[in-house]
């Protein structure tokens, strides 16, 4: 697998622990209306289907946890269930390194299918999913019961996407 962090200076990609728990609560209170709780990051560490990891760069002197993302491989399909990068650390390529690092491991894992959700409003996230070859293939109405937003479904093709992940 290439290295996808590569286009980020002194990103690293590494497991999701316990120990960066904190971290990753504090990006996703930052991040969501409706943030998931200590205890389903805690489910998650735990579930042996859930894949996650941190993205971790240089600040200042010290390296902190700027983005994770969440996942699950059942069979033949992936579903992306969490994925947020810390304000500070937006706009810099962090998500789009995550996201290669992600499908290069669900490529590897013979992957054939992945899907997702994004809220309707959040069409940055929308523009950069299509850039990897998701596209739209449904809605789930009020999904997000926070405000009543609806959730765009997205799905990729693994076996029909032409985007070479690990030259990201």
């Amino acid at each position: 697998m290439e290295d996808a962090s590569a286009g980020v200076k002194n990103l690293k990609i590494l497991p999701m622990t316990f120990a960066s728990l904190e971290d990753v609560l504090t990006i996703e209170r930052l991040s969501y209306l409706s943030p998931w709780s200590r205890s389903q990051f805690e489910k998650e560490l735990q579930n042996p289907l859930s894949n996650k990891f941190i993205a971790k760069i240089l600040h200042g002197r010290r390296e902190v946890v700027a983005a994770f993302v969440i996942y699950w491989i059942v069979g033949e399909d992936a579903h992306i269930l969490n994925i947020a990068v810390h304000p500070d650390f937006r706009r810099r390529g962090i998500a789009t390194n995550l996201l290669c690092f992600t499908l290069d491991n669900l490529e590897e894992k013979r992957v054939k299918r992945v899907f997702l959700e994004v809220r309707r409003s959040n069409i940055s996230a929308q523009r950069l999913y299509r850039c990897f070859g998701f596209r739209e293939i449904g809605v789930r109405e009020g999904y997000y019961g926070d405000n009543n937003e609806d959730a765009i479904v997205m799905e990729l093709d693994m076996e029909r996407a032409d985007f070479d992940y690990g030259e990201q």
